[in-house]
């Protein structure tokens, strides 16, 4: 998760923002969600629809996304992460 705090912080300096601002702004983004998801019994699915207004800057960032595929890139880092665990955890079985 630190990547995606790295990458939003990344973006807002190249916004011209100055690196403690976009610092600041990246993890409160990061946290903000966070602590909407923790606090709700509704699925983050149903979270993120909720603060999307139509037209707005969220739905403009998450089109980007879906376009680039960055959702599935994470489902595969995450398979990537999994099947490398289970290769990890049979080597040191092995012993």
């Amino acid at each position: 998760m630190c990547f995606i705090i790295e990458a939003l912080e990344q973006a807002a300096l190249e916004l011209a923002l100055e690196p403690a601002a976009a610092r600041r702004l990246a993890l409160a983004t990061f946290a903000g969600a966070i602590k909407l998801a923790v606090a709700s019994d509704e699925g983050v699915a149903t979270l993120r629809e909720r603060v999307t207004s139509k037209g707005g800057t969220t739905a403009a960032a998450l089109a980007s996304m879906q376009s680039a595929g960055l959702k599935e890139a994470i489902v595969r880092a995450v398979k990537a992460a999994d099947a490398r665990s289970r290769e990890l955890g049979d080597e040191l079985g092995k012993d």
